[in-house]
């Protein structure tokens, strides 16, 4: 079975940083796209960001462009998304997922994920 294990969530000051990781056990991910969501109260869960199974293709929603950056390693099964210059409006839950679909293009609409974490809490004050 697929397991995805997020982890480096926490409070942070606005303009700190943090670095989320998410492992990935199963071969049927270890070759996929891989991606960041997070859902805030009241609000639905959003795309943050995607990397191929090469790393070679990334995605951003606007938001956190210039600010957040996705970076994998397949050896060790884990995909990272580096926070930096947080901002209040970037708490919420995060999420990581994967999507279990070779594809030539990757995707940053939720249903197109078809492995999720747990999520972890990231919070940022002001």
């Amino acid at each position: 079975q697929v397991q995805l294990v997020e982890s480096g969530g926490g409070l942070v000051q606005a303009g700190g940083s943090l670095r989320l990781s998410c492992a990935a056990s199963g071969r049927t991910v270890s070759s996929n796209t891989m991606g960041w969501f997070r859902q805030a109260p009241g609000k639905e869960r959003e795309f943050v960001a995607a990397i191929s199974w090469s790393g070679g293709r990334t995605a951003y929603v606007d938001s956190v462009k210039g600010r957040f950056t996705i970076s994998r390693d397949n050896a060790k099964n884990t995909v990272y998304l580096q926070m930096n210059s947080l901002k209040p409006e970037d708490t919420a839950v995060y999420y990581c997922a994967a999507d279990a679909t070779q594809r030539m293009r990757m995707q940053i609409g939720s249903r197109f994920y078809d492995y999720w974490g747990q999520g972890t809490q990231v919070t940022v004050s002001s």
